[in-house]
């Protein structure tokens, strides 16, 4: 390259920097925080649910006394979880976990709170179904039977359709409403698989005692 190209390179670079230059470095700017902040995101996510894993194990541990677990402990480490935890998903785990604890020890109105948190803020639609359920077991045993309804008419995944008509049809035939509690047994009959045989065996017998 001549002496005189060189030159025409040079200030071709020059020129195009003077009117790109700015956009560039903003562009190459944004591009470097974005990668920072995805890498800081990431790092606080495993560090996020590497604690909470601990204090899973936490309860994990005091729940193994059964009946006779420190219902204060249980109920701090669940505490602790949902307000610094409730993005990880050990967090609707240990509802379920700190709510049967507290059951079995005998707190009822503990275990009601943390399956209504899991149902209103557990990740995965799963678990949410499945604290909705136990709670309406909860809800049949105090005879509050309309909110036991009211909990299983939110909708649910086809999934869980035949043990929530079960569920149901236990709160209506406690309520005296035998033909509605045949439909939803029936309803729970036609959606369980074929092979959960012990299932359905229980709830033809509860379909066989309401007659008709």
């Amino acid at each position: 390259m001549s002496y005189h190209d060189e030159q025409e390179s040079i200030e071709s670079v020059k020129a195009w920097w003077a009117r790109w230059g700015n956009a560039t470095t903003w562009i190459l700017l944004v591009a470097v925080v974005a990668a920072a902040a995805w890498n800081g995101w990431n790092y606080w996510q495993r560090h996020q649910a590497g604690e909470a894993a601990v204090l899973y194990d936490q309860l994990q541990q005091a729940a193994a006394a059964g009946d006779k677990a420190d219902k204060a402990l249980v109920t701090r480490i669940a505490t602790d979880m949902e307000d610094k935890y409730s993005g990880t998903a050990y967090a609707q785990m240990t509802a379920l976990a700190a709510a049967k604890a507290l059951y079995l020890a005998g707190d009822e109105p503990g275990a009601k709170a943390q399956l209504q948190w899991a149902a209103n803020n557990a990740k995965d639609d799963e678990f949410k179904q499945i604290a909705k359920l136990r709670l309406a077991s909860l809800l049949l045993d105090e005879k509050a039977y309309d909110a036991g309804l009211a909990l299983l008419d939110q909708p649910q995944s086809d999934a869980f359709k035949g043990v929530v008509a079960d569920s149901r049809g236990d709160l209506l035939a406690a309520q005296g409403k035998r033909d509605d509690a045949r439909a939803a047994y029936k309803l729970a009959l036609d959606s369980l698989p074929k092979n959960d045989i012990s299932t359905r065996q229980l709830i033809q017998f509860k379909l066989d005692a309401l007659g008709g």
